[in-house]
């Protein structure tokens, strides 16, 4: 039954009990200011750091269309110029009076004197 007893236990009321109280209240204050500085620095730095993120896969993704688009006209470049180039063979050959000659033969059926045309249907 002894043990089933509350002891009374007094406090020693000196000023080094005190001092070491105060000193463990101020080391607990602390500690929590701590711990409060460094959950609003990791919640910045998680922020920050999803911001970044966020901005780099959007300008990665801008970056990739562009140079989809990048290529797609030089394609189209390219076969814009090789356009250019037979129609400039062309004009030179438009100059021509023989080939002038030769086109309204082929195209328009037109003959000179004493010549007769066959129209001879292209194998497919």
């Amino acid at each position: 039954m002894n043990a089933i007893r509350k002891r009374n236990i007094s406090k020693l009321e000196n000023e080094y009990t005190q001092q070491s109280e105060k000193a463990g209240i101020a080391e607990k204050r602390k500690r929590k200011v701590l711990f409060r500085r460094l959950a609003v620095f990791f919640v910045l730095a998680t922020i920050i750091s999803a911001v970044m993120i966020s901005t780099f896969i959007s300008r990665t993704s801008a970056l990739e269309t562009k140079l989809d688009e990048k290529e797609r006209l030089e394609t189209e470049l390219a076969n814009l110029q090789k356009q250019q180039k037979h129609l400039e063979e062309e004009i030179v050959k438009l100059n021509d009076e023989e080939y002038i000659a030769k086109l309204a033969r082929r195209d328009y059926f037109l003959s000179q004197e004493g010549e007769i045309i066959f129209n001879i249907p292209e194998d497919e």
